[in-house]
């Protein structure tokens, strides 16, 4: 039985808490094979956020080329998305062929536990696209 592909687009978590690294956790534990598209990179700990650096868009989406084009995508998992740009161009770039079909949990990061924000009131204004693609939310 083939391993099911997850496609993380997410921020990363330095303390290990949530993010990228809480959803990597998850998918191995439960059997799937992990791939990730980093949207930002956070400094943070069980105290707060003290620095977040969104990623530029084509980074992303160069990420999602990267592993759509050769291992392939069985399902995709949204957190943290970065920036609005960022949103708007993985909304368009889950429209693609080799994509569209493929079901999408979008779990959007708006606030980490700590009450820091990290989602700009831009940011969430564009989530709307991702909210159309997505197979749950």
């Amino acid at each position: 039985m083939p391993v099911t592909r997850i496609l993380i687009v997410a921020g990363s978590d330095s303390g290990g808490g949530a993010g990228i690294q809480a959803d990597i956790k998850t998918v191995t534990l439960l059997g799937g094979h992990a791939m990730t598209a980093i949207t930002a990179i956070t400094a943070q700990n069980t105290l707060g956020v003290t620095d977040v650096h969104a990623i530029p868009a084509d980074s992303v989406i160069a990420q999602i080329d990267a592993v759509a084009s050769d291992i392939g995508v069985d399902a995709v998992k949204i957190g943290m998305i970065g920036s609005p740009d960022t949103a708007a161009r993985v909304a368009d770039r889950l429209c693609r062929p080799d994509l569209a079909g493929v079901p999408v949990v979008f779990d959007p990061v708006m606030i980490a536990t700590s009450g820091s924000r990290l989602a700009s009131a831009e940011t969430i204004a564009v989530f709307g696209d991702l909210m159309r693609r997505a197979t749950l939310s």
